[in-house]
């Protein structure tokens, strides 16, 4: 049943499915999170729902469900998937129930199926969209199926131009989870962190994961310049697709355009290794003129990713939506995270 379910997540999910995998399952329960699963099969078994759910609790507020990038539905548009939705939600509310969650938060892969868990949830449960996504709404997902040339034709000229640079310039791309890497990427994270103002995980989230999670699926690479790793990225192989996980570098050498050569190394080797699609991860597309883009930082991000796949139109998710069990509870936790905004 396994390799059923597996091989379902992959094939109905619009970023590969990673999120709902047994890895990050099995890496979430390590860091100290409970997890559970649901999943609703046709009459040959074959898996037609399925969910991964995390819990998380916070203060005050308490408990709530987290289905990251899920639930992971068969075509919303067949008769016997919609009637299996129906199944499964209801057991989903009686486990969030049996569990003591306030609220379940979801991230339906499209707006059909968010459509669908409208319909089919009873008019006294509400759904609202979350004060906060938890993951992108917006990913860039390219084709790589195709030679290495034509997938380099196909680049931006600039993004050409900065592979050969750093090449040029004399940058090495290694792929090793040994030790000493390892302390490189956690010493790369922090000062990414304080350059760009951000919260990083802890070392030890990162650390775990590496425990946890096989080096054939998540891999670490790292950029060597004159003798210093100045850069690294953490990419996941996960099936037929290869994703952009997280990346660090130096204030130093930024010059040599190393961030170019980690990626188009990471797509070679996705190739290598049977994927088709490489996730750049998120970005926004919007106008960068616009005030919202400008404030959250996200217009350098995308025109670096989107060098890579000029003209490939991005994935678009609803977003995160929680269905409100404990209205008490879930109003408190949205007046707390208003505060948390303002101060």
């Amino acid at each position: 049943m396994e390799k059923k379910i597996l091989d379902f997540i992959q094939q109905n999910s619009p970023d590969g499915g990673f999120l709902q995998s047994g890895h990050w399952r099995s890496f979430q329960e390590v860091w100290g999170r409970k997890a559970h699963s649901i999943s609703a099969s046709g009459n040959n078994g074959e898996p037609l729902v399925f969910a991964n759910i995390i819990e998380h609790v916070l203060p005050i507020v308490g408990k709530y469900f987290y289905i990251p990038r899920g639930p992971v539905a068969c075509n919303t548009k067949h008769v016997t998937c919609n009637n299996k939705i129906q199944k499964f939600l209801n057991e989903l509310v009686y486990l969030a129930g049996k569990n003591n969650a306030g609220w379940i938060r979801i991230e339906p892969n499209s707006e059909e199926e968010l459509k669908l868990i409208h319909e089919n949830f009873p008019k006294n449960i509400k759904i609202k969209k979350s004060s906060v996504d938890m993951q992108s709404r917006e990913i860039l997902m390219m084709d790589i199926s195709r030679s290495d040339e034509d997938i380099l034709a196909q680049m931006k000229q600039k993004t050409r131009y900065n592979i050969k640079l750093a090449e040029k310039k004399g940058v090495k791309i290694n792929n090793s989870r040994e030790e000493a890497y390892i302390k490189e990427f956690l010493r790369l994270v922090e000062i990414t962190a304080k350059r760009d103002k951000i919260t990083s995980h802890p070392d030890d989230y990162y650390k775990k994961m590496f425990e946890i999670i096989p080096d054939d699926v998540l891999k670490l690479y790292v950029a060597e310049y004159d003798g210093k790793i100045i850069a690294a990225n953490l990419a996941l192989f996960f099936g037929r697709t290869a994703t952009y996980m997280h990346g660090a570098s130096d204030n130093d050498h930024r010059n040599t355009m190393a961030p170019y050569l980690l990626q188009w190394q990471q797509i070679v080797d996705a190739r290598k290794a049977g994927c088709e699609r490489y996730d750049f991860g998120g970005i926004k597309t919007c106008d960068t003129k616009h005030v919202t883009c400008n404030k959250n930082s996200w217009s350098g991000i995308t025109k670096f990713k989107q060098g890579f796949a000029p003209g490939v139109e991005s994935v678009q998710f609803p977003g995160s939506y929680d269905i409100i069990l404990k209205p008490a509870r879930y109003n408190l936790y949205r007046a707390l995270q208003k505060i948390k905004r303002i101060f």
